[in-house]
Order: structure tokens, then C-alpha cells, then sequence
């Protein structure tokens, strides 16, 4: 198939590019072009540089290319939606386009953009979607306009252009510029006896998913005629609290330590995350699983290693200032649970 990638060079997108390459997809990428640290293109990849938000003034070259199928790897707004639908209705067969689980009103409950009693069970495709627009206004102004959800309909309801939508979890593994286990992984290489965590927060479960398996589910969602105006979860089938996620990072690297749960009222404002964290979000899979055979490529040790493998090799910047062990120990013996860090 020919297969154009909107974004594709940041995280999920040279994993789903890789993929489509080993499947024998020819590719084509548009994307602002490429800077310092971003993955390289596979040989032979069509390049088209541009500004997405003028995405209509590059209608030639994505004709002369003429797509089966165009992945967008990032829909940010409303508008970008009915800027993809309209450049493409005439050019290419099918749209998929990448959304996140922070459409849902149970998401919006944790973040407190959505008020109400906490929802049971795993989320499926046809839960609750958030009712309050643009969940992140007031926040970063460049992301005033960001709302999934309003996304979601547009590609879904294009009369002449079929879409499919894939909601991600949250992903982890080689490239994953924001880092989310590394700040319990370097705890645990820096030799500290514990780990404090708040306990509800501790407790919380969120879905997870590593990023060579979003790949897949991708790929699969993009090649498949079956999943022409569906959309899919995809999503680790355990959906692990915090403290068992930091566990299985611990177990991969032999860390003896342990993993302290406090109360919220025993810690300072800074360690207590805001969020509502008797709110789970666990997804159910099934769906994918049924329809497109999806399944994942590796064990989570496996994924899990991985990960710590690139971690380390690729740590954040200001590494040593994102946890302060002075602080902590001064609270770990305030509060009795332990020794000091080096005793």
C-alpha cells in the first residue's frame, strides 16, 4: 500500500514508520523537516517538507503521491481535523488518525475538567466522552485549541472520506522525549533504599502501552479494510497501579528497595499529585484483539528492559535536579519509615 505519515519523526512515529517499512508499505512522510536528535527516514522514503497548518497548499505533491491511506500521527485541533478531511476527500482512500484516552469523561474526572462519581470497570470504545471543550484552556496557550474529542467527530463524520481512530494510552519505551520512568529508574541506580509515593497515587491505575506495540496496532488499523470507520483501544491487558508499575521497573534491574506509600497529609504540596486518583483508567482491548488479530510483540519484562536500556542512554536533561534526595531524607526521618539514604 502507499502510506503517507502526517508528523512521524518524533516517539511513535519512526516505530510506526519502521513498521510499515518491514511490511514492504511504500511510505511517504510530510512533516516540518527534520531537527537535531529526531530519527532518520528509511532509504528510499518520499519526503514532503511543510507547514501543517497550511496543509491544502500541498495538494500536488500528496496527489503525485497519491495515497491508499494517510496516518495522522497527531490531530491537534478541530481545525486540524477539517483541514486533513478536506485536503484529502479526493486523494486518498482512508484517513487514521491518532487520538488518546483523554477523551473520555472518566479522563476528565482525574484531571477535574469533568465533575460526577467515579466510573467502574475498564473503558471500551463507547463510553462517556467528555462534555467540557478544550481541556487544557488556561494552561500553555499553545495548546488552548487541543480537544481530541472534537477531532474525533470531524474525521468520523466526513460523508465522503472514511476515517478510523486509534486511542493510545499512555506510552512508553525507546524515544519517549518526556521521560516517565525515568525519575524511579535513576532513584533506583543511585542506590536509594526506598521510593516515597503518595498513596493514592500509589494505588492509581492507568493504562499503559510500549510503543513498539502501538506500532503494530497502527499498522494494523491502516492495512486492515476491516477497520474502515471503526475505532480501537489499544492498550496493555494489565492495567497496573503506579507502585506496581514502579515495582516491575525495580525487578528488571534487581533493585532491593521498596516502594513507601504515604499519606497525602505527611507529604509537602509539591510530591502530592492533583489529580482525582480514586478515578482508574483502565481500557478494555478486546475490540482490536477480535477485529485485527491484534496482540503484543513482547513480554512486558521485555518492554520493560528496553526501555531502561534507552533510558540510560539517553537520560533528560537536569537529571539531578529532578529529585531532591536532601528533602526526602529529611521526610523519610521526620516521618520514621526508614533509614537515611547511605546508612
Amino acid at each position: 500500500m502507499r502510506i503517507l505519515l502526517l508528523g512521524g519523526t518524533r516517539f511513535i512515529g519512526p516505530h510506526v514508520v519502521k513498521r510499515l517499512a518491514q511490511d514492504g508499505h511504500e511510505l511517504a512522510i510530510f512533516n516540518r523537516g527534520l531537527s537535531s536528535g529526531e530519527a532518520s527516514l528509511p532509504e528510499g522514503m518520499v519526503t514532503i517538507q511543510g507547514d501543517r497548518s497550511r496543509l491544502g497548499e500541498y495538494r500536488e505533491a500528496f496527489h503525485s503521491f497519491s495515497p491508499d491511506v494517510v496516518i495522522d500521527l497527531f490531530p491537534y485541533t478541530e481545525a486540524d481535523a477539517h483541514l486533513l478531511m478536506e485536503t484529502f476527500q479526493d486523494l486518498a482512500g482512508r484517513v487514521v488518525a491518532i487520538s488518546s484516552c483523554d477523551v473520555y469523561r472518566a479522563f476528565g474526572r482525574v484531571n477535574g475538567i469533568e465533575t460526577g462519581p467515579v466510573e467502574a470497570g475498564p473503558l471500551t470504545e463507547n463510553s462517556p466522552r467528555c462534555q467540557n471543550r478544550y481541556p487544557f484552556r488556561g494552561g500553555r496557550e499553545d495548546r488552548w485549541d487541543y480537544d481530541k474529542v472534537l477531532v474525533e467527530q470531524v474525521v468520523m463524520g466526513h460523508k465522503h472520506l472514511p476515517g478510523t481512530i486509534v486511542r493510545l494510552p499512555m506510552v512508553y519505551g525507546p524515544g519517549d522525549y518526556q521521560h516517565r520512568l525515568y525519575p524511579y529508574l535513576q532513584q533506583m541506580r543511585d542506590g536509594r533504599k526506598m521510593i516515597l509515593i503518595e498513596e493514592g497515587f500509589a494505588s492509581w491505575s492507568w493504562a499503559r502501552g510500549y510503543v513498539e506495540d502501538i506500532a503494530e496496532a497502527i499498522l494494523l488499523a491502516a492495512t486492515l479494510d476491516v477497520a474502515k470507520g471503526q475505532i480501537y483501544h489499544v492498550a496493555e491487558p494489565d492495567c497496573l497501579t503506579m507502585k506496581q508499575w514502579i515495582e516491575r521497573i525495580a525487578a528488571q534491574i534487581d533493585w532491593q528497595g521498596e516502594v513507601i506509600s504515604v499519606p497525602a497529609t505527611d507529604l509537602p504540596v509539591h510530591l502530592v499529585p492533583q489529580i482525582n486518583n480514586r478515578q482508574h483508567i483502565c481500557l478494555d482491548t478486546g475490540k482490536i484483539r477480535r477485529e485485527l488479530g491484534y496482540q503484543e510483540s513482547l513480554t512486558a519484562n521485555e518492554a520493560i528492559r528496553r526501555t531502561i536500556e534507552w533510558e540510560i542512554a539517553h537520560p533528560p536533561e537536569g537529571v539531578h535536579q529532578m529529585i531532591n534526595y536532601i528533602e526526602e531524607d529529611e521526610l523519610i526521618t521526620k516521618l520514621g519509615i526508614g533509614p537515611r539514604y547511605g546508612e
